[in-house]
């Protein structure tokens, strides 16, 4: 009876962990920014604009260019989502970003582990159909970001 008591309160904390977002920076008593991690909003899966505005732009910005409220306190810049197309030769690397959002990056140059694996996350608000949805639409929504 007392592992499965352990069991579940693992579960509900790793539940807890994956549904973390980084939220607007605050400064510790010695000045130095740090990111406080709050429970991620179940927001609409339909919409890219509302999605981006609750999960990414607190590190990416409202304008994707990587300078939101929580970017100072990142030990990487976050990545500037506006130009993505451009440094891709034009032409918006849908897959790679989708893998990004499903899975993480180990790349240094995409900002470290301070970005939420959001696949695990969203995973925890819906099914496989909600998961790409959101998916989809969160990367249309980035593509209408690049500059022309």
């Amino acid at each position: 009876m007392a592992y499965i008591k352990v069991a579940r309160v693992l579960c509900l904390l790793i539940v807890a962990a994956l549904l973390s977002v980084p939220v607007v920076s605050a400064q510790t008593p010695a000045g130095v920014p740090t990111v406080k991690r709050t429970v991620a909003p179940n927001v609409r899966p339909d919409s890219g604009v509302e999605m981006y505005k609750a999960y990414c732009a607190a590190c990416h910005g409202a304008d994707g260019k990587g300078h939101g409220p929580a970017a100072p306190a990142m030990k990487v810049m976050p990545t500037d989502l506006t130009v993505l197309a451009k440094n891709n030769g034009g032409k918006f690397p849908v897959k790679n970003v989708e893998d990004i959002l499903r899975f993480g990056s180990p790349l240094a140059s995409h900002g470290s582990a301070d970005m939420p694996t959001w696949g695990a996350t969203f995973r925890v608000m819906g099914d496989e159909a909600i998961t790409k949805m959101r998916i989809s639409n969160l990367i249309d929504h980035m593509e209408s970001l690049q500059v022309k």
